[in-house]
């Protein structure tokens, strides 16, 4: 079971790179004025048909061998509406998927974020050559890692595979989400 957003997170990208994308975008919206926390992720992946995308919000539906049922999207969509929010999952065939939870802040069976940072860590070391854009908005101030950004620096995309250069990323997303964190009013 996916017990927090982090590993929602992770589990979608992962499909997004098993779709044949190459630009995947995670970003994270806490409007807490509004009372709203947002996930959106987007890719080129292959997209799905619309009986397909119909599907995939099924338990009892996957395209995965290893296994017999597809829990990742519908857990997420139970817990955006365990919240008072919704999933919204569109696609399309050759272009793409999006895919868009909202839940409200308020709620007693949000999820807790879990640790973001090595959850996109996970990713760009997993698929160095994938771009991965992560965004992180909180109350209007905004936190991007992209890794065109990062190769531009590194030169080499197996460079996001050293262990020192991981722990790096993961404190520096830590530092500057927490920095945005603490400068929004209350």
């Amino acid at each position: 079971m996916l017990d927090d957003l982090s590993l929602h997170i992770l589990d979608i990208a992962e499909n997004s790179v098993g779709a044949g994308a190459r630009n995947v975008t995670v970003d994270l919206v806490e409007d807490r004025a509004g009372g709203w926390l947002t996930l959106l992720v987007e890719d080129d992946g292959d997209g799905m048909d619309e009986e397909t995308c119909a599907k995939v919000v099924d338990p009892f539906y996957t395209t995965r061998t290893t296994r017999k049922v597809g829990l990742g999207i519908p857990f997420l969509r139970q817990s955006a509406e365990l919240c008072g929010g919704s999933l919204e999952l569109s696609s399309r065939l050759g272009v793409g998927t999006s895919l868009k939870a909202s839940f409200r802040l308020d709620s007693i069976d949000l999820p807790p974020m879990g640790d973001v940072p090595s959850s996109i860590v996970t990713l760009l070391m997993s698929d160095p050559t994938v771009r991965w854009i992560y965004r992180h908005e909180i109350d209007g101030r905004v936190f991007v890692l992209d890794s065109v950004e990062i190769l531009d620096i590194l030169g080499d995309p197996e460079a996001l595979r050293d262990p020192n250069i991981a722990l790096w990323l993961k404190e520096y997303m830590a530092e500057n989400v927490g920095a945005i964190e603490e400068t929004s009013p209350e």
